[in-house]
Formats: C-alpha cells, structure tokens, sequence
C-alpha cells in the first residue's frame, strides 16, 4: 500500500475538463466523469483520452467507481417542494430526496448517499446565493449537511489569476466520517498583482480578419450603448486594451461578442480568439481546441478558471492526507 496514495476524484457536469486539470494538477487522479453535451465530450476526449458518460442522470449509481474527491459545476435550477414542508423534511432520512428530485444537483446528492466521498469541491455563478430568493442555495446547504458534509464556501473572484472580472461561488465539504477532526477550510487569498489582458492576447498578425467584427455590427453595438445610456444603466459593449480586466466571459460571447470587444488601432475592434478565450479561463496553450469557433466560445465560456480551482483543490488536498477513507492505490476500472 502506497504510503500516500493519489485522492480519486469523479469529475461531474465536466464541460471540456477544466476541474480535472485542476485536481490533476493538484495531484489527484479522476476516475470517472460525466458530461451530457456531445461538442464538450468531443473535447474533452480529445484533450484526456477518455470519454465522458453521458447524462449523468441516465448513470446509476452502482456504475460508478468508489472516490474520495467529487468534484463538479453544476447548473442551478430552482427546487420545488410541492408542499413538502423543509424543516419536517429534513427530520427524516434521506430529507434531499423529496426537497431536491428532478434537479441536477439530486444527482450530486444521491451519489453522496452511496458513495460518501471524504471531500467535495462544487461550482457555480454568484448568484446561487440569491437563486429563488435564497431558497436554492439554503436547500443546497441543508442537504449536503443532512448527507453528513460540513460546508465551506466563498465567492472568488478570478482576476487574479487571469486578466477576467469573474465572480463565481465555490463550496468545500469534508465527510464527518472521513476525518478524526473535521479540518476549518481556508479558501485562497491571493495577493498578487492581477494579470493584464496584453499578457493572453496574441500577436495581430496572427489574428485572422474574420475576428474583426463588421461595420454593421459595430454600429449596432454602439447604438444599443447609446440608448441604455440614455436611460441610465450600463448595459453595452465592454472595450479592451492590452492593460485592462475583462468582463466575465458567458456562453453566448459567439453570437456578437458584446462583453468583450479588444481594441485595434485605425479598425473595428475584434472578438477574441477561441485560443484566447482558452488563455482568459487559464487553460495551457496544448489545450487542444478540435471543434468549431462556435463551441469553442460556449465551452470556455461554461468552464472554470483553471488555476483558481487548482489552488482551491492544493488547499483541499493537503486536507486529504488526514482523511481515514482516501482509496488505494489507482486500480483498473
């Protein structure tokens, strides 16, 4: 038996595997992962030699492989309770299944159930705090307690890791039953100058002409500036130089790239490279890109900030090596 064996993590709603870089680089090992959308998979297969699972909600439980670490981003989706009452709820075994059934993050919870994983690590936007009046994330809480999980978490902000203004909740757990004394999680605090976008940018020579957006769309971006302007609110585009923060990256930053429009002197400005967008959410430079500029835009703009998850995840795995229940050594699956 290895004196320190290797944490195993599951890698759930995966996208194209920005936590797996994360816990890799952190010295964990993914057994498992899922992802339901098929560009992502293609992806993510391309970049780790290993194909995701499909929906995660077609996968039971049984199939998938005992773990240490789950970790994962998953989308928020208002409960409903119908008339379940919250507190009588959680008063009986296995409470989650009647406040959390027919959300994503029941999966979460019902691999919990059975599994009992020493350590979770879950994403998601800021807002989940405020989500349904506070309800969702109180729900969140409630449960992950329930499954027998103290719970951290904190917004963080990335820019000080990339050159990107992206505020995004991160929630830590460790098992009562994994550790002698349950460890009180301390969430990176970096206090390094935050990059600027000149650092991710790459040489305009090497930028094709179909990055700069037309005459019409550039008009067009500027009116809608002009008009919310003159109404009092700051909705328009975001425009960049090389010494600036960007905006938050979104999933729709294909269809105009509103949120983030780099300057070039005497022309439109243009919208940022697939191979950029993979800079500005931290991904190395092999990070291979195999499909279109389309699906480029929307997986980066789903995943996380690579080197920010991996400090939350070295933190968490130095938490590791006191839990009781850490696996074996890697074996085949």
């Amino acid at each position: 038996m290895a004196e320190n064996p290797s944490p195993r993590f599951i890698d759930l709603f995966a996208g194209i595997g920005g936590f797996r870089l994360a816990l890799e680089a952190a010295g964990a090992s993914c057994v498992f992962s899922s992802e339901i959308d098929a560009f992502s998979r293609k992806t993510y297969s391309a970049n780790f030699h290993d194909e995701p699972a499909g929906d995660i909600k077609q996968v039971p439980v049984h199939e998938i492989p005992d773990h240490d670490i789950l970790v994962g981003g998953f989308p928020c989706q208002p409960f409903s309770i119908a008339g379940v009452s919250k507190k009588g709820s959680l008063g009986r075994e296995h409470g989650f299944k009647d406040l959390t059934q027919g959300t994503l993050f029941f999966d979460i919870a019902r691999i919990l159930a059975e599994k009992e994983p020493s350590a979770i690590l879950l994403e998601n936007v800021k807002n989940l705090k405020s989500h349904d009046q506070g309800r969702t994330f109180a729900i969140i809480l409630s449960t992950l307690q329930e499954l027998g999980y103290t719970v951290f978490h904190a917004v963080l902000d990335g820019k000080y890791y990339v050159p990107q203004h992206r505020e995004r909740i991160y929630i830590v757990g460790f098992h009562k039953k994994a550790f002698d004394r349950i460890p009180f999680f301390r969430f990176p605090q970096p206090s390094a100058e935050p990059p600027k976008l000149g650092s991710i940018l790459e040489p305009d020579s090497a930028v094709a002409q179909r990055y700069t957006i037309s005459d019409k769309l550039w008009q067009w971006h500027q009116n809608y500036a002009l008009k919310h302007r003159a109404q009092g609110n700051g909705f328009g585009f975001g425009l960049v130089g090389p010494e600036d923060t960007t905006r938050t990256l979104s999933a729709r930053y294909y269809k105009d790239g509103a949120e983030i429009l780099v300057q070039q002197p005497g022309k439109n400005p243009r919208k940022l490279t697939p191979r950029e967008c993979a800079r500005l959410m931290g991904y190395p430079d092999d990070f291979k890109i195999p499909v279109s500029d389309t699906q480029a835009y929307k997986q980066f703009g789903n995943s996380v900030i690579v080197p920010l998850v991996s400090d939350i995840a070295s933190e968490l795995m130095s938490y590791m090596h006191h839990a009781t229940s850490v696996s074996e050594p890697a074996r085949a699956i």
